[in-house]
Order: C-alpha cells, then sequence, then structure tokens
C-alpha cells in the first residue's frame, strides 16, 4: 500500500475528524431524547396518577428491554451493511417517538412511546463503535471512543435544562415535542454528511469474507475471562449511574423542595461538565497508562470508583441541596471513567467482522442490568421504604445502591489482569 501525501493525510484526518464530531452529536441526540424523562418524573407521575414502580419501569426495563435486545441483530447487520444509513435511520426512529411521548394520555401510551426510542436507540452505538474503531488505530482508540462518549454527559445536561425548563412554563409535554422534531432533520445531515469507511482501515487489516454469527461472536467472547469480567463491572457501574441520573431530580424535589427548571440547571451543568471531563480523562488516562501495562487500561476505572464511592455518603446524607450538589462532582467525574476504555477494550478483544456484534452484546449486558434493573429497583426500592421513611425513602435506596460501585471496582481489576492475553493484536 502506497504512503498517504501530506494533503492526502490532512484530508484522510479531517474526515475521519468530522465523522466523530457529527457522531457526537447524534450520541447527544441519542441522551436528551432518553434521559429527558427523568427531570419530568414528577409531573408525569401527578397527571397521569402513577407509582414510583411504574415510573422506573418506564425509564428503566422498559426502554432498555428493547433497546438492549434489539441492538444485537442490528449489530449482525452493521457488521455486513451500510452502518451510516443504519444510524441515520435509527435516530429519525428514536426522535420521531420521543415526540410522540409529549402525546401520552395514561401509562401504556408512554410505554408503547418509550419501547419505540428503545427500538430507534438500538441502531445508535454498535454501528458507531464499529465506525470509529475503523477510522482510529488501536492506541488512539479509547481516546476517539471517550470523545464519542461525550455524547452522555452533554445529552444528559441538555435535556435536563430543556426538560426543566420548558416543564415550569410550558408543560411537560412541549418538553417532548421540543427535543424530538430537531433529530429528524439531524439524520438526514447523517445519511448525506458521513462517508462510510472501510472496515480495518485504521489498522491496515482486511476483514474476512465471512461474518461470524451472534453465537460465534458470543462463544468467542465468552473465552476470554477479561470480557466476562469487564461486561459485569460495566453492568454495575452502569445499574448505579443510571440509578442516579434517573431518580436524582425527584430526590432533589421530595428532599428539598427545588423545582424542574433550578435542578435541571444545576444538576445538568454537574452531570454535563464533570461527568463529561470524567469520560475524556477517563479515556485519556487508559491509554496513556495502559500503553505501558496493558492491566491499567481497566485498572484506572478500579482506582477511580473506589475514589468515588465515599461521597455518595456526603450527597444523600446532606442537610441541604447545595451540600448534596458539591458532593456529587467527584462521583459523576470518577464515575464516567469506565465508558471509553471499556468499549475501547471490547473493540481490541475480537476480529474485524465482530466488533458491531460485540458492541451490542457488551450494551445488552450493561442496559439490561444497568438501564433496566437500575431505575426500577431503585423504584421498587423506594415504594417498599416509603410506609418507614415517606418523602425520604428516595434518600436511602439511592444511598444502598450508590455501593455497589465497590463491588464493580473489583471486577475492573480482575478484568485487567487478563487483558493483555486477550486482546487482537493488530495485524494479525
Amino acid at each position: 500500500m502506497s504512503s498517504l501525501t501530506g494533503a492526502d493525510s490532512d484530508r484522510t484526518t479531517l474526515v475521519r475528524h468530522f465523522a466523530l464530531a457529527l457522531l457526537v452529536v447524534v450520541y447527544t441526540f441519542n441522551f436528551i431524547d432518553r434521559q429527558i424523562l427523568s427531570i419530568l418524573i414528577q409531573p408525569i407521575k401527578e397527571e397521569l396518577g402513577l407509582s414510583d414502580t411504574l415510573m422506573g419501569l418506564l425509564t428503566g426495563f422498559a426502554f432498555a428491554a428493547f433497546y438492549a435486545t434489539l441492538g444485537i441483530p442490528i449489530a449482525r447487520y452493521a457488521d455486513r451493511g451500510n452502518r451510516r444509513n443504519l444510524i441515520a435511520l435509527a435516530l429519525a426512529v428514536w426522535s420521531f417517538m420521543t415526540a410522540v411521548s409529549g402525546l401520552a394520555q395514561n401509562f401504556w401510551h408512554m410505554l408503547i412511546a418509550r419501547i419505540g426510542v428503545g427500538v430507534g436507540e438500538a441502531g445508535c452505538s454498535p454501528p458507531a463503535h464499529s465506525i470509529i474503531s475503523d477510522l482510529y488505530p488501536a492506541h488512539q482508540r479509547a481516546t476517539a471512543l471517550g470523545i464519542y462518549s461525550l455524547g452522555i454527559p452533554v445529552g444528559i445536561m441538555f435535556g435536563l435544562f430543556a426538560g426543566g425548563w420548558i416543564n415550569e412554563f410550558f408543560g411537560w409535554r412541549m418538553a417532548f415535542f421540543v427535543v424530538g422534531i430537531p433529530g429528524i432533520l439531524l439524520a438526514l445531515l447523517v445519511r448525506f454528511a458521513i462517508r462510510e469507511p472501510e472496515r480495518g482501515q485504521a489498522e491496515g487489516r482486511v476483514a474476512s469474507a465471512t461474518q461470524p454469527s451472534v453465537g460465534e461472536t458470543l462463544a468467542y467472547l465468552l473465552k476470554k475471562r477479561s470480557f466476562l469480567h469487564l461486561a459485569f463491572a460495566a453492568a454495575l457501574t452502569a445499574f448505579v449511574g443510571y440509578g442516579v441520573v434517573t431518580w436524582v431530580p425527584t430526590f432533589l424535589i421530595r428532599s428539598y423542595g427545588l423545582g424542574t427548571g433550578e435542578i435541571g440547571t444545576w444538576f445538568g451543568l454537574i452531570l454535563g461538565i464533570p461527568g463529561g471531563i470524567g469520560i475524556a480523562l477517563g479515556g485519556y488516562l487508559a491509554d496513556k497508562f495502559g500503553a505501558k501495562d496493558a492491566r491499567w487500561y481497566l485498572w484506572t476505572t478500579a482506582v477511580a470508583l473506589v475514589v468515588a464511592t465515599p461521597f455518595s455518603f456526603a450527597i444523600y446524607l446532606s442537610t441541604s441541596a447545595e451540600i448534596a450538589f458539591i458532593a456529587m462532582i467527584i462521583p459523576i467525574l470518577l464515575g464516567n471513567f469506565y465508558q471509553a476504555t471499556t468499549f475501547s477494550q471490547t473493540q481490541g478483544l475480537v476480529e474485524l467482522r465482530m466488533r458491531a456484534v460485540a458492541a451490542g452484546i457488551l450494551l445488552f449486558i450493561i442496559n439490561i442490568v444497568g438501564l433496566g434493573l437500575g431505575p426500577t429497583l431503585v423504584g421498587i426500592t423506594t415504594d417498599l421504604l416509603t410506609p418507614f421513611y415517606g418523602d425520604e425513602a428516595l434518600r436511602y435506596s439511592l444511598l444502598g445502591f450508590s455501593l455497589i460501585n465497590l463491588w464493580a471496582a473489583f471486577h475492573y481489576f480482575v478484568a485487567g489482569r487478563h487483558l493483555k492475553d486477550d486482546l487482537v493484536l493488530e495485524g494479525h
């Protein structure tokens, strides 16, 4: 293969950076539409007459069951089909269903709309991870996927801003309309502005003609002890994280009497800025220390989770909203270290035509346990504790579940010990 000229190299760099930037915007919309419901739990609950358990199902399992399950067959298509077109179609579907959520008149209407959002969003990350892995070589991949993952805190931040203030001035229904409709226009931009990359181009590898089945990819991953531990660790970390993102706004309303606009501003800023720094810093430190010793690709996250856990007591046992907000900064920053390196190392554990399916399998595990069970079990536990603690029940429910991060840290440590032996070498 002939070497690229300086102009060709600059153009290639510009193309891949543009594609990454646009995928970050798509992922931002993904989380705006996914998490806007969290700031609207209380007004929706009051208008539709729902329990915390039912609201937990809407924010958690109802979404996650379809999102996670459909992610695998969609990812299989992405390993052989056009990933850009798939992302554009998925974006249009979930944006439309977000807007439809504003028309819900009862639990079942909202359930159908949330399922629709989950179905659409299943087509986002597996093909996006695969595209990014073909644009950036292994030594830059955690950083690139960390930048992509910035869509999470930025999306949550804007979702909380928009949902909180639009609800205060125009009601919760208008909030769904305002955040849903622009995504349909963004889908057109994705379709015509991103170029589908060749598989393996960043590493000089050539994809095999045959595509492994989902079962073959799963069996391949299950043989790697590092994947077993990192997938379970990520699921536990996500369990805590989704519980926080979903239920902390309601905790702040019930325990401190804050309005949705005020919560959307301050909680959104904390999730967006420290949360974003945590994702980017986690990816950067994983690449920096992992380049010298592969175990540190995952050990950086283990250390971060241990350090973050004690701050949870300050959040949930605080006597004022101000103390709670300040105490959130460190655990939200460190709690996001896992994002970039978990997905990056999974891409490095498999062959080229397994990449999107591997991402889909990882997302399935993370989202069934984290997104599905996290908000749902917090809601159920809160209902069970309400007879004893009243409006403060949510405080103790969140505190108890925050300790699961220590369990996650243990599995990240074990995963790191096995990672070097399991990685697929470039040029293979």
